[in-house]
């Protein structure tokens, strides 16, 4: 409410919320060639459950659609990570890394680049499953014609549309409030809530639906304890004399969070364990006893083994993903470099071998923690037959709970600068 009272919050707010009403519209208006009618009934006759789950839920529900906007924000998340971890790999990457802004600008030019390949590259193997027939394993004809024209229209479409989302994401992050992709993403998922929520309560009754909804608020609050988590190593630095004047003397932290890796752990594995169910998808007779043994075991989700699997990637990845994004030779090189020590530690190699161990440390809570969240969905499954959607768990609520968090925050502090009095009057 005081953020809507402040007029340069309003309009900042309203341009937000006009660009998820454009990006909503999209995610419903159909490709062009689509047979809408035939569409809609083979997604009424199947479960989200399948290989293409994790990228349905990162479109809202537009891709079995095959709408304008059907590869959601999908190609930029999986271009952005790419990049970041090519930035360890490549010395080119890392030196822009290390410019700066320009630097910077040079690195987001090649994840648009990169982003619009990969979507062309979605965009062509949906299209080709629906002109097979395997998108929606259904017997309907979802498209008018079946021919080369049709295709290449609706892979051009579908391209353009995921080039309109970066635009649209961009311009929230200039002239709105928060992290335009972010809050983009933090749309898509929660357009499938209600719908989830609904689903359950038609198949289970009232009773199962007010339970859901009270473990899943006791969920959110843990996920929100989490997500704050952060373990502070306090920094105190030096005073020293630059020509007449004394700077330092001051103290500070570094902030380490418990999830350090965000929602990254969950994609990775999630993608991981997508590949063998759609390798089994060229095998046509499926009388393999390899396909047979992937189709009992690793499609459906619900299966132990499947779980074990898929929570040991979790805590691989959070791992990985950590050491390659937080540095502790760097920060302990620029923490000498500017005079700076952890108090009881000596500068230089002690504390950064300190760092690592303090890393290492709390990854191993912030990794079993997110493999605990997302296997909620996965335990909802085999318990109240819900579908690989389910609302509260696993990348849903990581992602909810995340951009919610950090929007709020935005948003406060930029009341905090329009409304600090000072101490002058």
């Amino acid at each position: 409410m005081n953020a809507f009272r402040t007029p340069d919050l309003r309009r900042k707010l309203l341009f937000v919320i006009g660009i998820i009403v454009i990006f909503r519209v999209g995610s419903q208006l159909p490709s062009p060639g689509v047979n809408v009618a035939n569409v809609r009934e083979c997604v009424s006759q199947v479960e989200n459950d399948g290989i293409y789950g994790l990228v349905n839920l990162f479109s809202g529900g537009a891709l079995l659609q095959l709408t304008v906007f059907a590869l959601g924000i999908m190609p930029y998340i999986t271009a952005s990570i790419i990049l970041q971890l090519l930035v360890v790999v490549i010395p080119r990457l890392e030196a822009l890394k290390n410019e700066g802004q320009a630097g910077q600008t040079k690195i987001t030019q090649y994840t648009r680049y990169l982003t619009l390949a990969l979507a062309i590259l979605q965009a062509t193997g949906i299209v080709a499953l629906a002109r097979a027939g395997q998108l929606l394993q259904c017997d309907q004809d979802l498209l008018y014609k079946n021919n080369i024209q049709t295709m290449i229209i609706m892979v051009v479409t579908m391209t353009a549309g995921t080039a309109v989302i970066m635009w649209l994401g961009e311009l929230i992050t200039d002239r709105g409030i928060g992290n335009g992709m972010s809050i983009l993403i933090f749309t898509q998922v929660v357009a499938t809530f209600p719908a989830s929520l609904w689903a359950l309560q038609q198949r289970k009754g009232w009773g199962v639906f007010a339970m859901v909804v009270v473990i899943g608020l006791i969920i959110m609050a843990a996920v929100i304890f989490m997500e704050q988590g952060q373990r502070r190593i306090p920094v105190q630095y030096a005073k020293r004399m630059v020509g007449r004047r004394m700077y330092g003397g001051s103290s500070t932290y570094i902030p380490l969070k418990v999830n350090q890796a965000g929602i990254i752990p969950v994609i990775f594995a999630s993608s991981l364990l997508y590949l063998p169910a759609l390798a089994t998808q060229f095998d046509r007779s499926q009388t393999s006893p390899i396909t047979q043994w992937i189709g009992g075991h690793l499609v459906k989700g619900d299966h132990p083994i499947y779980m074990l699997i898929f929570f040991g990637l979790i805590v691989f990845f959070t791992y990985f993903y950590v050491a390659i994004t937080f540095n502790p030779v760097e920060v302990a090189d620029n923490m000498k470099k500017y005079g700076g020590f952890i108090p009881g530690i000596r500068a230089g190699k002690p504390t950064e071998e300190y760092l690592n161990y303090v890393l290492s440390r709390i990854t191993l809570p912030g990794a079993t923690y997110l493999g605990l969240i997302a296997l909620i969905p996965l335990i909802a499954l085999a318990v109240v037959g819900a579908n690989q959607n389910f609302p509260f768990g696993g990348t849903s609520i990581l992602i909810m709970v995340g951009v919610a968090l950090d929007t709020v925050k935005q948003i406060e502090s930029q009341l905090q600068q329009r409304n600090y009095e000072g101490f002058l009057r």
